[in-house]
């Protein structure tokens, strides 16, 4: 199963959806809501925030949490952790694809752990997002 990768997502980039994002998460840089300050500042529109990456590369992983092979266990998992690793910044507009593969699957303490990988690329093909997803199956 190490390995295995699942379907690329595609998941085009709105300035709603971001402006939406910045404000639940109590953003203020004008640079997520405002495109005019976005320009200002370089940028072709407004810019999402570092995390929105579990926005566009949710729906990648969840062929890979919900693979009948690896046969998790929702009632006993738990989140892990998530780690990411930034490129260059996601804009509206942009249209990010993710891929998911099983990075790493091993039994630590009676839990299994599953490790998964995520990479995310615009639609010029630079990396926008790398991410490690780590989900734990509790003994049952």
């Amino acid at each position: 199963m190490v390995g295995k990768e699942y379907p690329p997502h595609e998941y085009e980039v709105g300035r709603e959806k971001i402006r939406e994002y910045a404000r639940a998460v109590g953003e203020t840089n004008p640079i997520h809501t405002d495109p005019e300050a976005a320009r200002a500042a370089g940028f072709s529109n407004v810019v999402a925030p570092p995390m929105f990456a579990v926005v566009y590369s949710a729906m990648a992983m969840a062929p890979a949490i919900l693979d009948p092979e690896l046969g998790i266990n929702l009632a006993l998992m738990v989140h892990g952790g998530q780690e990411f690793e930034w490129s260059k910044p996601v804009v509206a507009g942009d249209v990010i694809t993710t891929q998911a593969r099983v990075k790493d699957i091993y039994d630590k303490n009676g839990m299994k752990f599953y490790v998964f990988e995520s990479e995310s690329k615009n639609q010029e093909g630079d990396t926008v997002v790398k991410g490690t997803w780590t989900d734990i199956v509790r003994a049952g």
